[in-house]
């Protein structure tokens, strides 16, 4: 029986992993990820050793188990259904949806999901642009790309990003950016890549290099050469 720390710590590792269970993760970036100290995470990876959630080791660092992938994977798509749900049924903004879900995910009732997923279209996508993982584990796949591998005259649409702090999204929504909207970049700076881009506002917007590559898009014009 695995308690919702526990959970915590499976889906932690996932997400550190980059979703490569074979990767290990050093229990310092664990400690950082979670916000607890480090003799606390080695406590916890002792407990999910015993389980067989994860292997460990001093050098390598921990990785997870095929047992402790699947119920990685199923924290997951708990999280992000209930994420899609909160944003498309009851109307919670992107800034919002995470927190909720975050405790959302640690109700363990796959007839509540299949339902839940249902209910909202049964998406390959969260509200963020992060895919959903079928009851199998699988993970849809994906042509989206960093805004700021765009060419000038490049027309995309908005669908996810990939930084989710709240004081990224809120910059976002400050520019009248959100999902599903459409962009045009009518300029990019040759000295330091900033992108002038228009939008539905039809204002111009400037954004440094390092916020587009928080943004993930597909281009609208087929065969389009962006990188």
């Amino acid at each position: 029986m695995k308690t919702y720390r526990e959970e915590n710590y499976l889906k932690a590792i996932y997400q550190l992993a980059n979703h490569d269970k074979t990767r290990p993760v050093s229990p310092t970036d664990i400690a950082n990820w979670l916000e607890v100290k480090p003799p606390t995470v080695l406590e916890k990876l002792a407990i999910l050793v015993k389980k067989e959630y994860v292997t460990y080791n001093k050098f390598d660092g921990a990785k997870l188990t095929p047992k402790g992938n699947e119920v990685a994977l199923n924290i997951v798509r708990r999280h992000r259904i209930w994420e899609t749900y909160l944003y498309k049924q009851l109307k919670f903004s992107w800034t919002e949806v995470h927190e909720i879900a975050e405790q959302l995910e640690h109700i363990n009732s796959d007839k509540l999901i299949d339902r839940i997923y249902d209910v909202i279209g049964n998406p390959d996508f969260d509200p963020h642009g992060d895919p959903i993982p079928n009851k199998q584990g699988k993970l849809p796949k994906s042509d989206r790309r960093p805004l700021s591998q765009s060419i000038k005259g490049c027309k995309c649409v908005v669908l996810g990003v990939s930084e989710h702090s709240e004081v990224f999204l809120n910059y976002l929504t400050e520019l009248n950016i959100s999902l599903n909207d459409k962009l045009i970049v009518e300029q990019i700076n040759s000295y330091d890549d900033t992108l002038k881009l228009g939008n539905k506002t039809k204002e111009a917007i400037l954004m440094s290099s390092k916020a587009a590559q928080q943004i993930l898009v597909q281009c609208l014009k087929p065969n389009c050469t962006c990188k």
